[in-house]
């Protein structure tokens, strides 16, 4: 922006001012008063061209300033037909809301760009003042809260206060595991908290990282080699003892005739043989079978309709529900909800759950099972098992996903684990729902 062009105009018209007053001066300490009487209209001229030409370059500030105000960087100063002394002026505006459009478009740019990213990734993301109030959380963290929308931090309290107060306790810097839980389901998170300051203002921003999934793969993972060494040790060690108690029992049934069995010794000693031959094929048997969960490892994946898994889960159990007085209910309000499953697989789940579900409404007067589905607002499709049983107390829920635990007598504690295991490779998840005296529900989530 050069300046020279409008400070010489102003210079020579102060020059040319303070001639004009000179030479009234002297005329007037002449006595000559008809020359006075003829320069000064032209003083008069001179002070007016000095205002007005002042006045309009305070005309051009005020409506650049004006633009500036409002941001209109856009505005333009007609450069062209404008007064030669005010071109370079105006030239000088309009180079500065060049600039300003530059870095505002950069900036916008950059805001933008940093949005996308935000929005795109998983991880969902809060910042609040330091009074509440909410400024920004992103899809991600919409979708995983089923929150479309929160004015306030402290209005998550009356959604879930047991993550309202992990995130107001957590300090910056600091990272920690905690639950959310949503109407229907529940679900680990990593919070992570950053704190930062600007215009006198304190903001905290909180990351929130859905772990669950990863949690699940990992124990699973542990569980399947521990499962893999135990079964190996087990097998290894047994197989042996099986097969040396079937060699002595068949050398003692061979020696019974020079044997004396007045006191029944020999009896026992049978016995006690085909004992050690019996568990030892029991173990062998436990072992071979909980080695089958590590023998799933890639489903067959197809488009299957919900209402055909729920009719033919229907229609086998149906001779066994009528034998104990259950009823079931199927409710499907969507017909055309469709799942990319294994049929075979999730058929399984269905079968264990139901089987579940059938001995803990066996002392129910009005035993009842319910088999539904729906889409969740987060877009995934849920199959939903429930029952009137007894229900669960909350460190029975945390512990029925372990392979060895069940809470029936006769349970082998492999049902919901194999559950667990096909859901995930269905890259799904299975949740369950319990209130003590009330019932317990299942929920199997895939991906729509």
């Amino acid at each position: 922006m050069n300046l020279k062009d409008f400070y010489w105009p102003i210079l020579l018209r102060i020059i040319l001012l303070f001639a004009s007053m000179f030479a009234i001066a002297f005329l007037l300490s002449a006595a000559r008063y008809a020359y006075v009487v003829l320069l000064v209209p032209l003083l008069i001229y001179q002070v007016f061209e000095l205002y007005r030409f002042h006045r309009r370059a305070h005309e051009e500030l005020e409506q650049f300033i004006e633009s500036i105000h409002y941001r209109d960087f856009s505005r333009n100063f007609d450069v062209k037909h404008a007064a030669p002394e005010l071109k370079s002026l105006r030239k000088g505006f309009n180079d500065i809301n060049t600039t300003f459009r530059v870095i505002s478009k950069e900036k916008e740019t950059q805001y933008q760009y940093l949005q996308k990213i935000l929005e795109l990734v998983d991880t969902g993301i809060l910042s609040y003042k330091e009074t509440g109030e909410v400024v920004w959380m992103n899809e991600s963290l919409k979708k995983m809260l089923q929150l479309p929308y929160l004015k306030t931090i402290h209005s998550l309290a009356k959604r879930d206060e047991e993550l309202y107060n992990q995130i107001t306790l957590l300090k910056p810097g600091e990272s920690k595991v905690g639950v959310a839980r949503l109407e229907r389901s529940s679900f680990k998170i990593l919070l992570s908290a950053t704190a930062f300051q600007t215009d006198g203002e304190k903001y905290k921003l909180i990351a929130f990282q859905n772990v669950d999934e990863a949690l699940d793969e990992t124990e699973s993972k542990a569980w399947q080699k521990l499962l893999s060494v135990m079964t190996h040790e087990i097998m290894n060690s047994i197989a042996p003892i099986s097969s040396l108690a079937e060699t002595l029992r068949h050398r003692l049934k061979e020696s019974m005739p020079q044997l004396s069995n007045d006191t029944g010794s020999v009896d026992d000693l049978e016995l006690g043989i085909e004992t050690i031959k019996r568990r030892s094929e029991g173990l062998l048997k436990f072992a071979e079978t909980y080695r089958n969960l590590n023998k799933i490892t890639t489903p067959n994946l197809k488009k299957v309709f919900v209402r055909d898994l729920f009719e033919n889960l229907h229609n086998l159990m149906q001779p066994t529900l009528e034998q104990k007085n259950i009823d079931m209910e199927i409710v499907l309000k969507d017909t055309a909800l469709v799942v990319h499953a294994d049929t075979n697989l999730v058929e399984q789940v269905l079968i264990n759950l139901v089987v579940n579900s059938i001995e803990a409404v066996k002392d129910r007067p009005d035993a009842r099972i319910v088999l539904s589905a729906y889409l969740s607002p987060s877009k995934k499709i849920v199959v939903k098992v429930s029952d009137n049983g007894l229900g669960m107390e909350e460190e029975v829920m945390d512990k029925i996903f372990i392979p060895f635990f069940s809470t029936r007598k006769n349970g082998s504690g492999i049902g919901l684990s194999l559950c667990k295991q096909i859901m995930m490779l269905h890259h799904g998840s299975i949740t369950v729902q319990s209130i003590v005296g009330t019932g317990t529900s299942f929920l199997l989530q895939f991906e729509s």
